[in-house]
């Protein structure tokens, strides 16, 4: 009876499938200066063709222009929303500066799934309740995937993903789902989704449980490199006149006749006071949104909800290196997603409602969720053990008019909302959309601050730093032109686009600087020096963490490199033995984070 009812349900989810199908056809998409052991780099490489690469401003530079400048827009936040949000402004013409209290990207913005996608659950659920706005929130992220990795091919790609199927009205089901992902996308798929037989499913993911296997649906979506990402948008933001500093936190608002005209702020390193006047502050900081909202009106309700979602990071053996896998339904509702990410395999992930906290962590449980339906799924056995690193982000979540069930049932659509005194805080949304989020907002910006200016986002074909001149032969090309182990070509190609020949340009004058910073990985002392001279790193764990990966890939490797990073930048930054022992303890604190261990 209860097998009947389940096959009656699902012929209703198809019939409304098909009419979804016909709305979907007829809607419109809218479309300090160092020392002398490292040489002066040439920051010229003529034999790549490159033209000369200029160190951005110093961190100096840009703390004296947040002192004397008096801005268009001050946005508080440096995650994938404000660092999006200051590129957006900065391309328009307007004066704009970001402060972000932590590192850039510390928070959410680089604990994330690492997937550019529309939402395959998130249009299912629109077409079960026939929801135009959840399906116009897939319609548009699935354009603004096209251009995210359009924008940053580097840091990006397009990524097969296998829907393991069990039954044949299963397939079905998913198949003509997955149908109607792609017709959505229109011009901006990324490939045809297709069923694949069983054997074909057990030679592509060949971990793959094959017990009642009949095959697979293959889909198409983006993947990427979050932090880093994060990253050079600020720099790009930062190369058109934006103020962008890290570790500069809001003490409180500042206003004039009751309307908000700028931020009291305090640079964390020297623990100076900094008063930032600005015609109009955008409240960008995920989950911390509501306290910055409190600090203009503190009655204000909380209009954020906190979902927690964690991951773990396994060995490369445990997918295909070319390939991902989504588990449809777990018992929760969600789906669990097995990807391949930086030659390992990312598993996650959760979704819960959870406390804020500056340093989220994986629970046992939420461990232990992944762990579970990861088995359901493998002939192979996975064991805690086999865990590399694990770590959790918090989701700031539009909060619903009613109570949803569940943080999964709430949508991913983002909310801007204008207070009284004219503070304008955007929540909610995800990495995918972060452009569209930054241009809405923006929008908001020019309106509440009446600015003289007509100006549209111009960053819809906006090619950030790094991918100006990549190519997706340069790790080929690498590889001939400077005799590139392949390994560390396809990291420089894919870390740093067409800023990989500054780092060469660096060992070259310096060969010491080519040494590994540990024998497992790729990553170069060289790149340590690059990272301290473009990319606005304060901390040994914001090199490791944020802009090499270690801490995300490998928890154990990260602690042996930790002192070797230290090293180098002390070295070069002239530490002397204190502040050493202080950048330890604040990376064993961070990296004590990024591996749940099981209880004794």
């Amino acid at each position: 009876m209860a097998s009947k009812f389940l096959r009656i349900q699902l012929l209703i989810t198809m019939l409304s499938l098909v009419a979804l199908l016909h709305f979907a056809c007829q809607s419109k998409v809218d479309e300090k200066q160092p020392d002398d052991t490292v040489k002066n780099v040439n920051l010229a490489s003529e034999k790549s063709g490159i033209e000369h690469f200029s160190l951005p401003p110093s961190r100096n530079f840009l703390l004296s222009a947040l002192k004397q400048d008096h801005f268009d827009v001050l946005i508080i936040g440096g995650g994938a929303t404000g660092a999006g949000a200051a590129l957006d402004a900065a391309t328009r013409g307007l004066k704009v500066a970001l402060i972000e209290a932590h590192d850039f990207s510390s928070g959410t913005s680089s604990r994330s799934t690492k997937l550019v996608h529309g939402g395959v659950r998130y249009l299912e659920n629109a077409v079960k309740k026939l929801d135009r706005q959840e399906y116009e929130l897939v319609r548009d992220a699935l354009q603004e995937r096209k251009r995210f990795l359009d924008n940053a091919p580097h840091l990006s790609n397009s990524l097969p993903i296998l829907t393991p199927v069990y039954g044949y009205f299963e397939a079905f089901y998913f198949w003509v789902g997955l149908k109607l992902y792609d017709l959505v996308a229109g011009s901006a798929s990324l490939g045809k989704s297709e069923f694949i037989a069983r054997e074909d499913a057990i030679q592509r993911f060949p971990q793959l449980k094959k017990e009642g296997l009949k095959g697979a649906v293959v889909y198409y979506d983006g993947q990427f490199d979050d932090a880093r990402m994060n990253v050079s948008i600020i720099l790009t933001a930062i190369k058109h006149g934006a103020i962008a500093l890290n570790y500069v936190r809001a003490e409180h608002l500042l206003k004039d006749n009751d309307r908000i005209s700028g931020v009291m702020a305090q640079d964390m390193l020297s623990r100076q006071q900094i008063p930032i006047k600005a015609r109009v502050v955008i409240n960008a900081t995920g989950p911390f949104a509501d306290h910055i909202r409190q600090m203009d009106n503190a009655s204000a309700k909380n209009i954020m909800i906190p979902s927690q979602g964690s991951h773990i990071l396994l060995p490369q053996s445990f997918s295909p290196p070319h390939d991902g896998l989504i588990i449809p339904s777990t018992k929760d509702g969600r789906v669990l997603f097995l990807l391949p990410w930086m030659d390992k395999t990312l598993a996650g992930t959760t979704d819960h409602m959870e406390k804020i906290t500056d340093a989220p962590k994986a629970s046992n449980d939420e461990v232990e969720y992944i762990l579970e339906h990861l088995r359901l799924y493998f002939d192979v056995p996975v064991k805690r053990e086999d865990i590399l690193a694990s770590w959790s982000g918090l989701r700031p979540l539009a909060k619903p008019d009613k109570d949803a069930q569940s943080t999964a049932a709430i949508s991913r659509d983002h909310l801007i909302e204008v207070s009284p005194s004219q503070l304008i805080t955007i929540v909610g949304g995800k990495w995918t959309t972060y452009r569209k989020m930054a241009e809405d907002v923006i929008d908001t910006a020019i309106k509440i601050g009446s600015f003289n200016t007509k100006a549209l986002s111009a960053t819809k074909n906006l090619k950030l730093v790094g991918a100006e001149r990549y190519s997706h032969a340069l790790s080929d090309e690498l590889i001939k032109q400077h005799n590139l182990d392949p390994s560390f070509a396809k990291h420089l190609a894919h870390s740093y686009g067409d800023k990989a020949y500054i780092i060469l340009d660096i060992i070259d004058k310096n060969p010491h600087l080519n040494r590994k910073i540990v024998d497992k990985y790729p990553f170069r002392a060289a790149e340590v020096i690059y990272n301290i001279q473009h990319e606005y790193p304060q901390h040994a764990i914001d090199i490791l963490s944020r802009r090499l990966r270690l801490a995300f890939l490998d928890n154990e490797s990260a602690l042996e490199a930790l002192p070797k990073v230290i090293e180098i930048m002390a070295h070069y930054l002239q530490w002397d033995s204190k502040r050493r022992q202080e950048e330890l303890e604040l990376g064993l604190k961070f990296l004590g984070t990024m591996l749940t261990k099981p209880p004794a």
